[in-house]
């Protein structure tokens, strides 16, 4: 259920690249203090590579990531690396550990690639919301309903409605 529901995330971003032209996809937002919709969608993307090229050594530390410009200024660039992960993402679970710091180590907490897959889930989830607040004031893109809305609002309000 956790990559189809990925799938779905990334789908969704797929849906919102199709209706930006470059300009605005690089464009400085003050909504969102000067950063671009591409430099939010590269952190995403990164996230996932970094799990996912780290999972053979079994230690993630998301602080040591690739920043590659290329994918916050180039919308094909971001898709080609959304296909990519999208191709490689289905691994078996197994026992990690997760580290923070680009020099050394400021914690070493044990974890696991589906906990992992989760993390970078919600956590796409909300930087999508970020982007969300951006891409208002372009009338002529249409979002999907749920973009940016984490799984348990989207339950909760439902519950809500009956």
């Amino acid at each position: 259920m956790l990559v189809p529901a990925i799938q779905r995330n990334f789908l969704e971003i797929s849906i919102l690249l199709d209706q930006l032209d470059n300009q605005k996809y690089t464009f400085c937002n003050p909504e969102l203090s000067e950063a671009t919709i591409g430099e939010h969608i590269r952190h995403i993307i990164e996230m996932y590579q970094c799990l996912i090229s780290d999972y053979e050594f079994g230690t993630i530390n998301y602080d040591k990531r690739k920043r590659n410009l290329a994918i916050q200024n180039s919308i094909e660039e971001a898709k080609l690396a959304i296909n990519i992960i999208l191709e490689t993402i289905t691994l078996p679970n197994k026992e990690l550990f997760l580290e923070d710091g680009l020099q050394e180590a400021n914690f070493r907490v044990q974890t696991n690639y589906f906990r992992e897959l989760l993390y970078n889930l919600e956590h796409s989830i909300h930087h999508q919301a970020l982007i969300k607040v951006a891409v208002l004031k372009y009338k002529e893109v249409s979002l999907p309903e749920n973009f940016g809305i984490a799984k348990s609002t989207i339950e909760y309000k439902s519950q809500c409605a009956q």
